[in-house]
Protein backbone atom coordinates (compact mmCIF):
# COMPACT_ATOMS: atom_id res chain seq x y z
CA UNK A 1 0.00 0.00 0.00
CA UNK A 2 1.48 3.25 -0.76
CA UNK A 3 1.65 5.91 1.95
CA UNK A 4 0.24 9.14 1.12
CA UNK A 5 1.96 12.67 1.98
CA UNK A 6 0.37 15.88 3.12
CA UNK A 7 1.22 19.23 3.30
CA UNK A 8 -0.21 20.99 6.68
CA UNK A 9 -2.79 23.87 5.80
CA UNK A 10 -1.12 26.30 8.19
CA UNK A 11 2.14 26.23 6.32
CA UNK A 12 0.52 26.19 2.81
CA UNK A 13 -1.42 29.67 3.67
CA UNK A 14 1.57 30.73 5.48
CA UNK A 15 2.95 30.17 2.31
CA UNK A 16 0.73 32.04 0.03
CA UNK A 17 -0.25 34.52 2.54
CA UNK A 18 -3.82 33.54 3.15
CA UNK A 19 -6.63 32.88 5.75
CA UNK A 20 -6.47 29.05 6.84
CA UNK A 21 -10.60 30.08 6.63
CA UNK A 22 -10.25 30.01 2.82
CA UNK A 23 -9.26 26.22 2.41
CA UNK A 24 -11.99 25.46 4.73
CA UNK A 25 -14.36 27.06 2.93
CA UNK A 26 -12.67 25.41 -0.10
CA UNK A 27 -13.29 22.50 1.66
CA UNK A 28 -17.02 23.04 2.53
CA UNK A 29 -17.52 23.38 -0.95
CA UNK A 30 -16.51 19.89 -1.27
CA UNK A 31 -13.44 21.25 -3.44
CA UNK A 32 -10.36 20.31 -1.65
CA UNK A 33 -9.63 17.30 0.97
CA UNK A 34 -8.84 17.96 4.21
CA UNK A 35 -7.17 15.08 6.42
CA UNK A 36 -7.36 15.35 9.96
CA UNK A 37 -4.49 13.96 12.16
CA UNK A 38 -2.97 14.57 15.41
CA UNK A 39 -4.99 18.16 15.85
CA UNK A 40 -3.85 19.55 12.60
CA UNK A 41 -5.07 19.86 9.44
CA UNK A 42 -3.84 18.96 6.50
CA UNK A 43 -3.94 18.48 2.55
CA UNK A 44 -2.84 15.31 0.21
CA UNK A 45 0.02 16.44 -2.18
CA UNK A 46 -2.25 15.24 -5.07
CA UNK A 47 -4.57 18.28 -4.49
CA UNK A 48 -2.21 20.80 -3.94
CA UNK A 49 -2.00 21.95 -8.04
CA UNK A 50 -5.84 21.83 -8.10
CA UNK A 51 -5.87 24.04 -4.49
CA UNK A 52 -3.37 26.34 -6.10
CA UNK A 53 -5.23 26.74 -9.43
CA UNK A 54 -8.69 27.92 -7.62
CA UNK A 55 -6.44 30.15 -4.95
CA UNK A 56 -5.19 32.13 -8.08
CA UNK A 57 -8.89 32.48 -9.43
CA UNK A 58 -9.69 33.54 -5.91
CA UNK A 59 -6.83 35.55 -5.12
CA UNK A 60 -5.44 37.00 -9.21
CA UNK A 61 -8.75 37.24 -10.58
CA UNK A 62 -10.96 38.66 -7.81
CA UNK A 63 -13.36 35.87 -8.08
CA UNK A 64 -15.98 34.49 -4.75
CA UNK A 65 -15.10 31.04 -3.56
CA UNK A 66 -18.58 30.87 -5.14
CA UNK A 67 -17.97 31.57 -8.37
CA UNK A 68 -14.71 29.56 -8.37
CA UNK A 69 -16.91 26.86 -7.16
CA UNK A 70 -18.46 26.97 -10.30
CA UNK A 71 -15.40 27.57 -12.59
CA UNK A 72 -13.68 24.75 -10.84
CA UNK A 73 -17.59 22.47 -11.81
CA UNK A 74 -17.31 23.23 -14.95
CA UNK A 75 -13.90 22.64 -16.19
CA UNK A 76 -14.37 19.36 -15.04
CA UNK A 77 -17.56 18.63 -17.17
CA UNK A 78 -15.25 19.90 -19.95
CA UNK A 79 -12.43 17.90 -19.27
CA UNK A 80 -15.18 14.86 -18.75
CA UNK A 81 -16.74 15.56 -21.85
CA UNK A 82 -13.03 15.60 -23.87
CA UNK A 83 -12.67 12.64 -22.75
CA UNK A 84 -15.53 11.34 -23.77
CA UNK A 85 -15.29 12.50 -27.16
CA UNK A 86 -11.56 10.70 -27.35
CA UNK A 87 -13.20 7.69 -26.56
CA UNK A 88 -16.26 8.05 -28.84
CA UNK A 89 -13.68 9.27 -31.94
CA UNK A 90 -11.51 5.69 -30.88
CA UNK A 91 -14.33 3.57 -31.41
CA UNK A 92 -15.59 5.60 -34.65
CA UNK A 93 -12.00 5.21 -36.31
CA UNK A 94 -11.76 1.16 -35.30
CA UNK A 95 -15.54 0.80 -37.65
CA UNK A 96 -13.42 3.11 -40.71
Amino acid sequence: MQQQEYVSITEFCNGHSISTAVITQLNEYGLVSIIERSDSLYIPLEELPKTEKMLRLHTDLNINLEGVEVVTRLLERIEQTNEEMIKLKNKLSLYE
